[in-house]
């Protein structure tokens, strides 16, 4: 019988496995795979003293995933220690590997990335998907998916497992997207139109931006507020390391708080929303420029070439931005906030708006922005990434798969 594929829902607290010995073994093996992934390479002695159990219980334990091939051993470690070298270990270049998929408003995209973080297999279509209905855009997705699929396969590599990104709102441990109003999707089980023997899993595009940032990031603090923009723009709290989801899962809908509520109307049904003083097409409009395949290049490098109009509609964004964002830090007193997505090319000519608004509107000391360094990249690679998170927390699932 074949064991389930990992659950690939990005972590929330209280999921957790049984108190049980098998529970508490099972634990322990993820504890193992996130030592090696982290600090390794390691001996068995090291990764013993690393998550406090006694080297003959690693050993044992180290044993089984290298027969699992989640672990491969790279010969005696480097010169210098003290005593007889060890074995030094690492994790497996090969086996196991998250697939992680986009849906955006003007492109898909999909990605493969194996137990070490690399990316392994990738592909792209370039194209608009609003107001199309989610069949042929998933039929589009799958082909995508299937190609990078085989491609991984090629390279000593199985997928472990499926996550997609969607802007828009999924509802709480589900896979329907309950409202993506840039797509114009409503109550819809993304999950049953995609390859079923992948188990898919959904979520928000900025949860996973935000997530890739919390695994990824270069000293991003386990408290932050990350903020992401395509067509639209969202948002995602983390609180301790943890996604604040919200009771249906809806937290961190930041392009639809109003920011002039007499402003134009907004595909959610409100008016004066962020996104329409902030988001791309918006700013497209603000700056003069035709729709074009290569708009935020284009933004980026027409205001460094001191282009007015082009400065202005960014500012003019970024003065939006931060209207919304203070409301938010005011609200939440997160330790930073993180500029992600398509914002992060643009971020020299909408931070001084921006950060002026938080200056002058936060009821305490202005809370700090920094920019990331994924950019539109962070809502795939969290996909992706979260696959690989299930497979190394519990790596027994995936063993039991065959």
């Amino acid at each position: 019988m074949t064991a389930p594929l990992p659950d690939t829902r990005p972590p929330r607290k209280g999921r957790a496995l049984p108190d049980t010995q098998h529970g508490i073994r099972r634990r322990n093996l993820g504890r193992v795979m996130h030592a090696v992934s982290a600090e390794g390479p390691l001996s068995r002695a090291a990764v013993a003293s690393h998550i406090g159990l006694t080297r003959a219980a690693v050993s044992t334990m180290v044993d089984d995933l290298i027969r699992w091939e989640l672990l491969e051993e790279l010969g005696p470690e480097r010169p210098g220690r003290v005593g007889r070298p060890g074995s030094a270990l690492a994790v497996s270049g090969r086996g196991p590997a998250g697939i992680g998929a986009e849906v955006g408003v003007d492109h898909l995209a999909v990605c493969a990335v194996d137990l070490r973080g690399r990316v392994r297999a990738r592909a792209v279509r370039h194209g608009s998907n609003r107001g199309r209905a989610p069949e042929p855009v998933t039929e589009e997705l799958t082909d995508l998916i299937r190609r990078v699929v085989t491609e991984a396969e090629r390279d000593g590599l199985w997928a472990a497992g499926l996550a997609v990104a969607v802007p828009g709102l999924i509802a709480r441990d589900s896979r329907t997207v309950v409202r993506a109003p840039n797509l114009g999707w409503r109550d819809t089980d993304l999950g049953a139109l995609l390859p079923a023997e992948l188990s898919p899993t959904v979520d928000n595009e900025a949860n996973f931006g935000a997530l890739a940032e919390l695994w990824l990031g270069a000293g991003t603090p386990p408290d932050f507020l990350h903020v992401s923009a395509e067509i639209g723009i969202g948002a995602a709290v983390v609180v301790d390391g943890d996604l604040l989801r919200g009771t249906r899962g809806f937290a961190g809908e930041l392009g639809h708080v109003p920011v002039r509520p007499d402003g134009p109307e907004c595909p959610c049904g409100g008016r004066g929303c962020l996104e329409q003083y902030a988001g791309e097409e918006a700013v497209r409009r603000a700056a003069g420029i035709e729709p074009h395949e290569e708009l935020l290049g284009l933004l980026a490098e027409r205001a460094d070439s001191g282009d007015r109009a082009v400065r202005t509609a960014l500012s003019d964004a970024g003065t939006a931005l931060g209207i919304a964002l203070t409301g938010a830090v005011n609200l939440l007193d997160p330790e930073t906030v993180v500029l992600g997505g398509a914002l992060a090319g643009l971020s020299p000519w909408l931070l001084p708006s921006l950060e002026a608004e938080l200056r002058g509107r936060t009821a305490g000391p202005a809370c700090p922005v920094t920019v990331s360094t994924l950019g539109p990249e962070g809502p795939l690679l969290g996909a992706a990434h979260a696959v690989v998170r299930a497979v190394l927390d519990d790596p027994a699932v995936v063993a039991e798969r065959a």
